[in-house]
């Protein structure tokens, strides 16, 4: 295992529905990741740059159609910021619109998943972010 330190994972999703159904497989596949959950990237933000609430290493799951500040914006604003610029970011949206695909991906995320394309099988997501933190070396900040 290259990597032995816990992840945390950063929910930034504006919905309730999609938000319990992160959690629910989680703890099916009991995973024993931390989960913080914000419901727009101005208040994810917040919660990134206060380090008590959330310390490095983590990934952070994006939706990118909310209120106040969408995913999009967060990802311009996170690239500009000195100590939060190298987060790891899978996207996770309902917007199949290459538009987003492209704008987002210019912002150097790690991925691109649409809630569609794996309604029902959200477990296969997290079971691959598993593998991912378990065999990836994240740096030691």
């Amino acid at each position: 295992m290259a990597n032995n330190k816990e992840v945390s994972i950063l929910l930034i999703e504006d919905d309730d529905i999609d938000a319990k159904a992160v959690q629910r497989v989680v703890k099916k596949l009991k995973l024993t990741n931390p989960i913080i959950r914000a419901t727009n990237g101005a208040e994810a933000l917040e919660i990134l740059r206060n380090k008590e609430v959330i310390a490095k290493p983590y990934i952070i799951f994006l939706d990118l159609n909310m209120p106040i500040m969408g995913g999009l914006e967060f990802l311009k604003n996170i690239r500009k910021d000195e100590y939060l610029r190298d987060s790891i970011i899978f996207v996770l949206t309902t917007s199949a619109a290459d538009e987003d695909r492209v704008a987002a991906y210019s912002e150097n995320i790690a991925g691109y998943i649409v809630k569609s394309d794996v309604q029902g099988e959200f477990d296969k997501v997290l079971k691959m972010l598993d593998y991912y933190w378990h065999i990836v070396r994240l740096p030691d900040l």
